[in-house]
């Protein structure tokens, strides 16, 4: 069922995890179970979350496409809304719109290698697709996961990477520009991992991140036989509407919000990292 573009959802909190100091989780019912019954997103895409009184933010779905029950959305308190957002509890109530947005290439990843790297929180933008990927492992080849952080405290879902580790064929590599005392993996930039990552000839790979890494990352790539055109990109911007009306989100000819946030990376390469857009 498709939301009217300006009106919310109602939907509660069932859960709540402080991940970090600044970084937490929230698992979210929409209350009317018609609206709930026909919701799908697919990975990568967003919902725009609404708190009453203050505004709305864009926030990835981190809960896949075939794991049911609760919408899971992972979120930095940084701003007035998501500081709000982080004042929820369980029980309390917000809206929801969505899922807008175009998500991976999950059709294109069959059969397929996958390398993904991501910096920071910009793993939550791909989440959702990691679990797919896992849940039809028979499906796809060999799957890579690099992640940088910039300190290690930052790193959340550890427990998760391990999991995902364990998994066959799955190789998981973790770096921090700023590690702690008990910090057992690689330092430095994401970067760093690419000589100790297996990256197939011809694999598909899926980046998110600040734009700075995922610019260094692709040259990277692409001498270790990476197309161009296999590498695919989460890009952040103001999202304030969702549906390509307000134009904060418009980078060159593309607006975030509607032709992204995921792209193909020869369609946003004129654009990434580039002050003023």
């Amino acid at each position: 069922m498709e939301a009217h573009p300006d009106l919310p959802w109602p939907a509660r909190v069932e859960h709540r995890v402080q991940e970090t100091r600044d970084i937490f989780s929230l698992q979210l019912a929409l209350e009317d179970p018609e609206v709930r019954a026909a919701y799908r997103a697919l990975p990568g895409q967003y919902n725009m979350l609404y708190l009453f009184g203050v505004g709305e933010v864009p926030i990835s779905v981190v809960s896949g496409p075939e794991d049911g029950g609760p919408l899971e959305h992972t979120i930095r308190a940084v701003g007035r809304v998501t500081r709000g957002l982080e004042r929820l509890r369980v029980g309390d109530r917000l809206g929801l719109r969505g899922p807008y947005g175009r998500g991976w290439p999950v059709e294109a990843a069959r059969g397929r290698d996958v390398v993904v790297v991501t910096g920071g929180l910009g793993c939550a933008p791909v989440v959702a697709m990691i679990r797919h990927l896992l849940t039809h492992r028979e499906a796809h080849g060999s799957l890579t996961l690099l992640q940088g952080v910039k300190h290690s405290d930052d790193l959340i879902w550890r427990r998760q990477y391990r999991q995902w580790a364990r998994q066959p064929q799955v190789q998981v590599l973790l770096a921090s520009d700023q590690p702690g005392p008990q910090w057992p993996h690689s330092v430095g930039n994401v970067t760093v991992l690419l000589d100790r990552a297996r990256i197939p000839t011809g694999a598909l790979a899926l980046l998110c991140g600040p734009e700075p890494m995922m610019k260094a990352v692709i040259p990277g790539l692409m001498r270790r036989g990476i197309a161009a055109e296999d590498i695919w990109l989460s890009i952040e911007r103001n999202m304030q509407c969702g549906i390509g009306h307000c134009g904060h989100c418009q980078v060159g000819p593309h607006f975030i919000c509607q032709d992204g946030p995921v792209f193909r990376y020869p369609d946003i390469a004129d654009w990434i990292d580039r002050e003023g857009f």
